[in-house]
C-alpha cells in the first residue's frame, strides 16, 4: 500500500506504477452471487459440466465481474493520509477484455497513476489497471478508470 500525504503528493507521482494488489480467488460462489445481481445466468459462467465441454474448460468469471474487482483492488493500492471530503467512480475511458478467468484462477490489479488534473469540480485522476491472471502471459482486462476526488 502506498501512503500520500496529500493531493499534492499524488500529482508529483504521475506516471508512476504504484504497484500491485494482493492475489485474489475468483471461485464460483462470488460468480454466482454475480449472476444474480445482474440478472446474467449465461451457462458458461454458472454449469459447470456444460462449461467443462466448451470452449474454456470450465465456468468464467463475467467479465464484468472482473472489472467490478477494480473498486476492490483500488483500496489497497494506495491511500491520502489526508483524504479528499468526498471521492467518486467519474468512469471509464477504455476497457478491454483479454482473456477470460476461469473459475479457481488468481488474479491481481496492477496499477499506473496516469494523470491528476484539477477541474472545477474536483480533481480528476485517471488510473490505468491491468488485471493479471496468475500463470498466464495475457492479463483479463486493461482498463483507464477516473475517480473524482473533491476537496
Amino acid at each position: 500500500m502506498r501512503v500520500f500525504a496529500d493531493v499534492q503528493e499524488v500529482i508529483a507521482a504521475q506516471g508512476e506504477h504504484l504497484g500491485h494488489t494482493d492475489w485474489l480467488t475468483i471461485d464460483q460462489s462470488r460468480i454466482d452471487k454475480f449472476a444474480d445481481a445482474t440478472n446474467d445466468h449465461q451457462w458458461i459462467h454458472l454449469d459447470a459440466e456444460r462449461a467443462a465441454e466448451g470452449p474454456f474448460g470450465a465456468t468464467i468469471a463475467h467479465g464484468f465481474l472482473s472489472l467490478s474487482l477494480l473498486a476492490h483492488f483500488s483500496q489497497s493500492i494506495f491511500s491520502l493520509t489526508k483524504k479528499p471530503q468526498m471521492s467518486i467512480n467519474y468512469g471509464l475511458n477504455k476497457v478491454r477484455f483479454l482473456q477470460p478467468v476461469t473459475v479457481g484462477s488468481r488474479v491481481r490489479d496492477a496499477v499506473q497513476l496516469a494523470e491528476v488534473k484539477e477541474t472545477p469540480k474536483g480533481y480528476l485522476v485517471t488510473t490505468e489497471h491491468t488485471v493479471e491472471i496468475e500463470g498466464q502471459e495475457r492479463p483479463a482486462l486493461v482498463a483507464e478508470s477516473l475517480g473524482l476526488w473533491v476537496p
